[in-house]
């Protein structure tokens, strides 16, 4: 048995070594630290990692890449962008800005948009779809783009946890109109703070940088004259640092090695808990690679514990857990008093939310890590 607090364990850390160092050291002595060749940089490599077809722009978060993207498509007051239940809260942040209705639909076993309950949500008033790939599992977006077009509707990705994840030979991110990546801390590589907006198409990708740069033009002036520029619409300052993007272009040199350490501690966490009264996720669909962000793994009936028990248990023995995610959005503080949402709804949502633990795979752990999970988990689960 593994003695109270003798591991060390968190759920995520970021990899960061002297590359990464020398790098930020570099841009400060510098002159330039926002707007410049490391931005730019980091952009191009972040596309080509991508795919072919895809056009990058780099961004302060996630969240700004998904406000953006609906200031792109002008959605605003009057509009409804249907989205999961099951998310990070900024997924609906980024609507609800907007003066945009977020209209939640409930996920499926598997934690994802339940792809056939999308149609009913759809009305007169629906401009887009926003999908999640929970938490790095890609979504059936063949699916979801046929029933887009058959409503004329736009199509936006949350991909923050999705890097490293393909459907069918595509990256997730890739298959909507406009979709947006994180690089917070725990994520699959990080710049600090930041995110990236990716499309297929140039003039979205074009008119996201515009907007995230307050609207400037200076392409209706005197380009040869310093300081001089117009403003040819709204705008806001979601840029990147270069200090941020000179991390990520040395992230992503590392992000393949870290997706296949992800991907072999998945393997040996899964096989370690298959005895165990879990219900473990992704699933195992050969169409998808995913991104290996986490293990969602749900309790059922024979446990005899509950969730936050596991959790605490976890957090005794060093062991940093998380939850993807503790409430549904319609069912939290804020969207029920707006939406008026009841606990009658979204049941398979709840059921992830309330009774299900994520556990961590990332790069900064190791086998020896995975077994030591299991067997704590093993002792938590069959004490008694």
């Amino acid at each position: 048995m593994v003695t109270a607090r003798s591991l060390d364990i968190p759920f995520g850390r970021p990899m960061l070594g002297e590359e990464e160092r020398a790098a930020v050291l570099e841009v400060l002595a510098s002159p330039q630290l926002v707007h410049g060749p490391q931005a730019a940089t980091f952009e191009r490599q972040f596309a080509d990692f991508i795919g072919t077809d895809a056009h990058a722009t780099s961004v302060s978060s996630c969240t700004a890449g998904l406000h953006l993207a609906y200031m792109h498509l002008g959605i605003g007051p009057g509009d409804e962008v249907i989205i999961p239940a099951l998310t990070h809260v900024a997924t609906a942040h980024a609507v609800e800005i907007t003066g945009a209705r977020p209209v939640f639909v409930d996920c499926d076993e598997t934690g994802n948009i339940d792809v056939n309950a999308i149609s009913p949500a759809i009305t007169s008033l629906t401009r887009a779809i926003c999908i999640v790939h929970y938490p790095g599992m890609p979504v059936d977006m063949v699916e979801i783009m046929r029933i887009a077009q058959a409503h004329g509707l736009k199509v936006i990705e949350d991909c923050a946890l999705a890097l490293g994840a393909y459907l069918d030979g595509t990256h997730c991110g890739l298959f909507g109109d406009v979709s947006s990546f994180s690089f917070y801390p725990a994520k699959h590589i990080t710049t600090g703070e930041g995110g990236m907006v990716i499309s297929r198409h140039a003039e979205t990708s074009a008119s996201i940088a515009n907007i995230k740069a307050f609207g400037y033009d200076r392409g209706l002036t005197e380009r040869s004259t310093p300081g001089v520029y117009d403003i040819v619409r709204l705008g806001l300052n979601y840029r990147m640092s270069e200090i941020s993007a000179a991390i990520g272009i040395e992230q992503l040199k590392k992000a393949s090695s870290f997706a296949a350490r992800r991907s072999e501690n998945m393997a040996r966490l899964r096989s370690n808990l298959a005895d165990l009264p879990l219900d473990l996720l992704p699933d195992g669909d050969s169409r998808k690679v995913h991104a290996n962000y986490c293990l969602i793994a749900r309790l059922d009936a024979q446990s005899g514990i509950s969730r936050n028990e596991l959790l605490r248990g976890l957090k005794a023995q060093g062991i940093g857990g998380s939850v993807y995610y503790p409430v549904p959005l319609p069912l939290s503080g804020y969207y029920k008093r707006r939406y008026g949402a009841t606990s009658d709804e979204f049941l398979n949502a709840q059921s992830l939310a309330y009774e299900s633990l994520a556990l961590p795979v990332g790069p900064h752990l190791g086998m020896k890590d995975m077994d030591a999970i299991a067997e704590v988990l093993h002792d938590q689960l069959t004490k008694g």
